[in-house]
């Protein structure tokens, strides 16, 4: 398999859709092994933080609006990141009012806030959102399941390594991401669950 072929396969089950469904899942089975709690509850976070917003992003590519699911253009990813916000406001609120547990709505209120620091950059720079979400998820895995949970960083540096060789993205733009993503699942993530 050729260098470019490996990232592009990475790049794809790494894409921060992925993620992001994934993470609430396993998160939100983690959240189910109190008693009385359903190990479901990552599902609807991951409809609203994700399958929405990927549906959004997936007609904008069969209409033209967008090249591809990617959005490689900076000046194009202002609107699908703000309906992104939007669908992850929705479903924060519907978790809420359905009693979700505590680490899927916190999960939820970490992902709303790095949607909001990836929007407001995105004006400026193309920071990478797939490593950001990448680096975010090995930090939230590591505050749910402790260090074992780090036997994932070298997963998000395939992500980060699979943007750059792609040239969807420079190293500083990768690393910044990373940095980004790591700091917002470290901080955020564990002062809303408390």
């Amino acid at each position: 398999m050729t260098a470019d072929r490996a990232a592009r396969i990475a790049s794809e089950v790494f894409a921060p859709a992925v993620l992001v469904a994934g993470l609430l899942l396993v998160v939100g089975w983690h959240a189910g092994d109190t008693a009385g709690v359903s190990h479901w509850w990552g599902l609807p976070g991951a409809l609203f933080a994700a399958g929405i917003p990927l549906a959004y992003v997936l007609r904008g590519v069969r209409t033209g609006r967008l090249t591809n699911h990617h959005i490689p253009e900076r000046e194009h990813r202002r609107v699908p990141l703000l309906f992104g916000i939007a669908s992850v406001a929705v479903g924060l609120v519907a978790l809420v009012l359905l009693g979700a547990p505590r680490d899927v709505i916190a999960l939820m209120g970490a992902g709303g806030t790095g949607l909001l620091v990836f929007t407001a950059v995105t004006h400026w720079w193309k920071m990478s959102i797939h490593a950001g979400v990448a680096a975010g998820a090995t930090a939230t895995l590591t505050a749910v399941y402790g260090p074992v949970a780090l036997l994932t960083a070298p997963l998000a540096l395939l992500a980060c390594w699979a943007r750059v060789r792609l040239a969807a993205h420079t190293t500083p733009q990768v690393i910044a991401g990373a940095i980004v993503g790591a700091t917002i699942a470290a901080t955020v993530f564990p002062a809303l669950r408390v």
